[in-house]
């Protein structure tokens, strides 16, 4: 018989983001590792557009309608009519990439409503380093050009390297966006450009924080600051992130949106965002006075007040000082004093770099810690405190302080360990588009009970947070992508529990610790276990007489009961039950309850068999009545995660995710015939990885063992069903030592067995999909 030609497949689902976890151990993300945007590799495009003669054109960013925006500026707007792409050699003679470096005047806001990203794209250009991290060099309109550019944006605890073309939007010849005072330079509108295909157009650069854009061009964290209410040192914490090289931005909070960009009697912009490019103190009088310095991204539109390009206090200054310190005028550049700046701004925002980004500099440097997390409906979205019902299956995570700050901390004399925690919600600006918003997010912080100090393996549940309150928590819960807050705390052990404000609101979300000594974090989460009674082996005639009897009467003349007789069974069974809400047993589900009790393999349950599945059965009716709290017949998600532990299931957060999203109706409701099915197939599972089972390879004797991955990532799989009826999919790695592509290849028998060969050098997975009743037959080497 031929051999049977397999294609590969890509990664899906859990083996995708173990291959990405692989990925970035490796390296991959780190800013000199970026991570490809789209699989889109700069230097590979731009040789083959030299080697053609061809211009680069991105097609999955393409000059279009749909690049622009989906409502104010979509398709049909009247903002977007007579919009036309262009390339800069067509609109000027002698394009340039940067004319004489790169300096906050090559960014002048366009008709987009983005001053939060120029601000923020402005406070870059006051560090070279730091700008080149997101411009790279080497990149022109005359040696090597093939119309395509590349940035590096930091997204969500990776840096990613976005190729453009440099067809940009234009309206009567000009830049329609982002453009320079210098006619003919670029980098300003292509670097917007590749900050708009990250988001998914240009319109979804519409109204932001300038930490957003801080952020993104540094992947440092963001504190804000009331300007209402400042701390006293406020002065000297701005004067201090300046010499780290962080990039602060204001702004003037609007009341109504007729405040929206409306100018103040002194030519201050409401609703705008500002950036903060420098401080300094001066005499005055014979007495010392702060001045800062912001910066207006339009380009125009500055202060009057005092200390302002034309004002008269620079006229009793000493001359040497004013001249170093006055700016020519309609550049958006401007001064004005500290008291001035507290009283006519809202908010200040200041982005503390990380120490990649401060490598080369002799600025003291935070430890910081990245983690990715998920809220997910009925699994892990359990909302804020104020629903004790459901808050405690949020995700979790532990801080461990052990030193205390330095006695010359900058901002507080009092004895502690300072940290610095930021919780951001991920691609939510893309997703702007198709309807969705920023949730509203914010975290509690709480001191772990002293009998789990030191462990990680638990997940503290609901009973600990209704006894016990916060030690701290961030100052509010708000939609913005991020939620940050400075915290000084004794040395200790404590929970970190980041939520969105109502319970059952999906996300992706990204927690990041900052702190100012090294301190141990980590996830918290439950250890796979499963406490099952060991099962008595019975004999025939250990078995009363009645259910001899009932078992004789359902199984017909082979005293054998087949799936679809099981089936019938017990649909008849529960139907009599009326209290419970359930649409019967499914075929899936009897041949899962066969394949767990078929000690002898042919596909049929005897009476002992059938004794002990009954007798299961029943226990897990008494389970469901229990955690049927509310009597409804079904049990909620939250319901169920108690009742699997009850039943001895102990589960991570990756599981319960996957059996809600399995075993739950739409409003999150488990029926019994569904709770029978979870547990039954577990039990399988558990039972199959209990002896760290091997799959060898048939075919040859002498090759090395294919060893299964992980019990959580095999059961992971397993309970992901929907592939042929009953079928899974099977995570696999090579042994140690890594086999060949030849010893690696995993063949199986029999009609529902699949597989494909597996190249370590393309993959360092081996996936095998195959329907459970199958893998059950391998394992017992049928």
């Amino acid at each position: 018989m031929a051999e049977e030609i397999i294609t590969p497949v890509y990664c899906t689902g859990v083996s995708a983001q173990v291959q990405k976890q692989r990925a970035k151990d490796l390296g991959l993300g780190q800013h000199e590792n970026a991570v490809k945007y789209l699989g889109q590799d700069f230097e590979k495009l731009r040789n083959a557009c030299l080697q053609s003669g061809a211009l680069f054109r991105d097609d999955t960013f393409p000059p279009a309608a749909a690049s622009l925006g989906f409502k104010e500026l979509g398709p049909n707007s009247s903002k977007t009519y007579g919009i036309k792409w262009k390339r800069p050699m067509e609109m000027c003679s002698n394009p340039q990439f940067i004319v004489d470096g790169a300096t906050r005047t090559d960014i002048c806001q366009g008709a987009l409503g983005d001053c939060w990203l120029l601000a923020a794209i402005a406070s870059l250009t006051l560090n070279e380093t730091i700008l080149h991290r997101v411009v790279p060099h080497g990149q022109s309109f005359q040696n090597g050009y093939a119309g395509i550019f590349h940035f590096q944006i930091w997204q969500f605890g990776e840096w990613v390297d976005v190729v453009v073309d440099d067809l940009l939007p234009t309206k009567d010849g000009k830049l329609a966006f982002v453009h320079s005072a210098q006619g003919n330079e670029f980098w300003s509108a292509l670097l917007e450009k590749a900050y708009a295909k990250v988001n998914g157009c240009y319109e979804a650069l519409s109204g932001g924080s300038t930490s957003e854009g801080f952020e993104d061009f540094t992947g440092g964290v963001t504190e804000w600051y009331e300007l209402r209410k400042p701390p006293s040192d406020l002065y000297q914490i701005i004067l201090k992130a300046l010499e780290r090289g962080s990039l602060l931005g204001c702004s003037i909070d609007i009341t109504s949106a007729l405040d929206m960009e409306a100018v103040t009697f002194k030519k201050l912009v409401k609703g705008h965002a500002y950036s903060v490019t420098g401080a300094k103190q001066i005499n005055y009088r014979g007495q010392s006075v702060n001045l800062i310095r912001m910066r207006n991204p339009w380009g125009e539109v500055e202060w009057t007040g005092a200390w302002s390009d034309n004002s008269s206090e620079w006229n009793v200054v000493d001359p040497s000082v004013g001249q170093q310190l006055r700016i020519k005028m309609e550049d958006g550049e401007f001064w004005m004093s500290f008291q001035d700046f507290l009283r006519e701004f809202t908010r200040l925002e200041i982005c503390n770099l990380t120490p990649d980004a401060l490598k080369a500099r002799t600025f003291r440097k935070w430890n910081t810690t990245l983690y990715d997390g998920t809220w997910r409906r009925g699994s892990t979205a359990g909302g804020c405190r104020n629903f004790p019902a459901t808050f405690w299956i949020n995700p979790q995570f532990k801080i461990r302080l052990e030193e205390v700050d330095d006695n010359d901390d900058d901002y507080s004399r009092e004895s502690g360990c300072s940290f610095l925690l930021a919780l951001m919600q991920k691609h939510r600006r893309r997703e702007r588009q198709y309807g969705k918003d920023m949730e509203t997010i914010g975290f509690a912080v709480y001191e772990v009970p002293r009998e789990f100090v030191g462990q990680s393996a638990v997940h503290l549940k609901r009973d600990f947070f209704l006894a016990n309150a916060s030690r701290a928590r961030s100052e509010q819960f708000i939609n913005l992508r991020e939620v940050s807050t400075r915290f000084k705390l004794p040395p200790g052990e404590y929970i970190v529990v980041p939520s969105t404000f109502e319970p059952n609101k999906e996300g992706d979300f990204v927690l990041r610790v900052f702190s100012e000594k090294k301190a141990g974090t980590e996830e918290m989460d439950d250890q796979i276990q499963a406490n099952l009674p060991d099962e008595k082996v019975l004999s025939e005639s250990e078995i009363d007489d009645s259910f001899k009897q009932l078992f004789k009467q359902l199984a017909g003349a082979d005293m054998e009961i087949s799936v679809s007789e099981l089936q019938t069974i017990l649909n008849k069974i529960i139907s009599k039950h009326k209290d419970l809400r359930t649409k019967g047993f499914s075929t899936e589900s009897c041949r899962s309850m066969v394949n767990l009790m078929d000690r002898d393999g042919n596909g049929k349950l005897g009476l002992v068999e059938f004794n002990i599945l009954w007798n299961k059965i029943r226990s897990y009716l008494v389970v469901f009545r229990k955690f049927d709290l509310d009597k409804s017949g079904c049990m909620s998600a939250y319901e169920m995660r108690m009742a699997l532990e009850s039943a001895g299931f102990k589960l991570n957060k990756k599981l319960y995710e996957l059996i809600i999203t399995r075993y739950s109706e739409p409003d999150l409701a488990v029926d019994f015939d569904n709770f029978v099915c979870c547990l039954v197939r577990l039990e399988t599972m558990f039972m199959v990885t209990a002896n760290h089972v091997c799959l060898k390879k048939k075919r040859n004797h002498s090759h090395p063992a294919i060893q299964l991955f992980s019990p959580c990532n095999l059961i992971c799989k397993c309970l992901c069903l929907g592939i042929r009826g009953g079928g899974c999919l099977l995570l696999l790695a090579a042994s140690t030592p890594c086999p060949t592509p030849t010893e690696a290849s995993l063949w199986t028998r029999g009609p529902h067995a699949y597989a494909w060969r597996y190249s370590y050098q393309f993959l360092p997975l081996c996936l095998v999909d195959l329907s459970l009743e199958a893998f059950l037959h391998l394992l017992s080497g049928s």
